[in-house]
């Protein structure tokens, strides 16, 4: 760590570097961002010692696309160019404006020479990696406009989609928003030898919510309740395009499913009822297939389906949907049907009018995009019944079995926190340090609203293990967002939350959730895939996921956090100090 943060000069790039981006429609609180306490660091330069197999250029930088007819949209995205490697590693997804998908092999060592070329910092976050913490991509590591960051590391994951995004402190959601992403996937010989459907019949589909203007431009300038409930847009884009549609033979297809929304929760079922087959979850594929009514799809998280169009005569349409569901907002949105209102519970929040002009209101029912079988085919590869090996941990593999690692969720008019804090560079508390090459049970649950394993018990030790905060502590009701107000104010402002963790993937091993949330507990939980490797988890109102997560390899900083990103830029947003 060395200089510290020029704050002037950071407050000037924040202020000019909106440029192209509608400036104008920034509320005070973006225009006067700061990376607080943050250092400011040398970024990364090549290792003479490091020999790599594949060598990448990627740059983020301002463009512009055709999106919707006429005028061209204005974003920023991320360009890369091969400079050695095998020559199906990057692929353009066609007319575009997300990053070109990174293809590797599991054993690969990949050097990427990251350049900035933005009129802001940035930094690039390798979403499901696992690779040392100084390549994580951490906000510590923000490149000024003009700066490189060299990322050195071997693949050490399985087979998997994984993403790339920004991941600087306080702007990682307009940077996404404006169209900073891209998917990586990872190869390995297992799942070579399984010869699933790949070339023209592995479909990838990033799903993103977007709102434009009347010139086409995007629109993003979140007020207060925009930052609590996340951003929603009003149009569907997959794979940056609208009104989607794929031509397909009567055969089977892998979709690679990636949500790329800020904070949009997608319920995704087949229009003629058809179960969902999933083969894979964020950290590549399950041991067997699992067949669901519809599944769950929470920002940052992603779905290896099976697609099986056989038999289906040419001229077939079929169209995946966002099927309804309930109870993913604060009770009081939900009340008020997503249409909000300035009165009551809704002026408390600064008016809920964002709701009132959503032509996608959270949780009802409208197309994602067609399927339109043009030919017919009598080949077709078949279902595998065995995907592949995970070896699966027990509380006998745990280091703490009576002493989870907690993640606490909890929410207030104006705070989403982690653990009762907000992020601080430089905060991490004794419960967050996490002795290197040991295997923890972790829980993650919300300190208001009920649920299981959420009483005085579990609230009494949260607040043993945060000492009371420190200089920070309050008394109960008034620390934790609101720990003190279950089933009161606290239950009102409770809502759904991806929690992602840095570093090694996790396995899943229950949920449970509160009686009082049951009823729309019931809407999603059938779609709640919680099999495989994970390393982004949708936790329900009430609801408490418990879960086994390694620490291997790597000593350092790793993140975890909320990734509706509008809540991480809040300061939802924690560190794990492997040591």
């Amino acid at each position: 760590m060395q200089d510290p943060v020029d704050r002037s000069r950071r407050r000037f790039i924040f202020q000019t570097g909106v440029g192209l981006l509608a400036a104008a429609s920034m509320p005070a609180w973006v225009r006067a961002m700061e990376m607080h306490g943050m250092p400011k660091l040398t970024p990364n330069r090549a290792s003479p010692a490091f020999k790599p197999d594949v060598e990448i250029e990627l740059a983020a930088r301002q463009g512009s696309i055709s999106i919707l007819p006429g005028q061209a949209t204005r974003v920023q995205h991320y360009t890369a160019k091969l400079l050695s490697g095998p020559k199906d590693t990057l692929t353009e997804l066609p007319s575009c404006y997300l990053g070109p998908i990174i293809r590797l092999q599991k054993g690969q060592k990949v050097r990427i020479h990251f350049r900035n070329d933005l009129m802001e910092p940035t930094i690039t976050h390798w979403h499901g990696l696992h690779v040392p913490a100084l390549m994580d991509g951490h906000p510590m590591y923000i490149i000024d406009p003009g700066e490189t960051f060299v990322y050195e590391f071997e693949v050490i994951n399985r087979a998997s989609l994984n993403i790339y995004h920004p991941h600087p402190h306080e702007i990682t959601a307009r940077q996404v928003y404006y169209g900073l992403a891209g998917g990586l996937i990872i190869n390995d010989e297992e799942e070579a030898r399984l010869e699933l459907p790949s070339g023209e019949y592995e479909i990838p589909i990033v799903l993103q919510d977007r709102r434009f203007n009347a010139q086409n431009q995007l629109i993003y300038g979140p007020h207060m309740h925009d930052r609590m409930m996340g951003f929603y847009g009003d149009r569907i884009l997959v794979n940056g395009q609208p009104n989607a549609e794929f031509e397909v033979a009567s055969r089977a297809y892998r979709f690679r499913f990636l949500n790329g929304s800020n904070a949009r929760i997608y319920k995704l079922g087949w229009s003629d009822g058809t179960p969902v087959t999933v083969i894979g979850v964020d950290g590549g594929l399950l041991e067997s297939p699992e067949t669901f009514p519809y599944v769950m799809l929470a920002p940052g998280e992603r779905l290896d389906v099976w697609a099986d169009f056989s038999g289906r005569p040419k001229g077939t349409e079929l169209t995946m949907r966002s099927l309804p569901f309930s109870g993913v907002l604060p009770m009081m949105a939900e009340h008020m049907g997503g249409r909000g209102g300035r009165g009551g519970m809704g002026g408390m929040m600064g008016g809920m009018g964002m709701m009132g002009a959503m032509a996608l209101p959270v949780g009802s029912d409208y197309p994602l995009f067609k399927i339109r079988v043009t030919r017919e085919t009598g080949e077709s590869p078949k279902l595998p019944s065995r995907l592949s090996k995970i070896d699966r941990y027990t509380l006998d593999d745990v280091a703490n079995p009576s002493k989870p690692v907690p993640i606490a969720i909890s929410e207030s008019p104006m705070a989403m926190l982690l653990n009762g804090r907000s992020y601080a560079f430089d905060d991490i508390q004794p419960f967050e340090r996490i002795p290197l090459d040991t295997v923890q049970l972790m829980e993650i649950f919300h300190t208001s609203g009920g649920g299981h394993g959420m009483g005085h018990g579990m609230r009494g030790r949260m607040m043993g293990m945060m000492g009371g905060h420190g200089s920070d502590a309050q008394p109960e009701g008034q620390g934790m967002g609101g720990m003190g107000m279950r089933g009161g104010m606290g239950m009102m402002f409770s809502m759904a939350h991806p929690i992602h963790l840095h570093g090694d993937q996790f396995q899943i091993i229950s949920r449970t959730v509160a009686v009082e949330r049951a009823d729309s507990y019931a809407t999603v939980k059938d779609g709640l895939v919680s099999s495989g490797w994970k390393d982004t988890v949708l936790v329900m109102p009430g609801e408490t996921v418990r879960m086994i997560k390694p620490f291997h390899h790597f000593k350092g900083v790793f993140m975890y956090h909320c990734h509706n990103l509008e809540h991480e830029d809040m300061g939802m947003m924690r560190d794990f100090l492997i040591e």
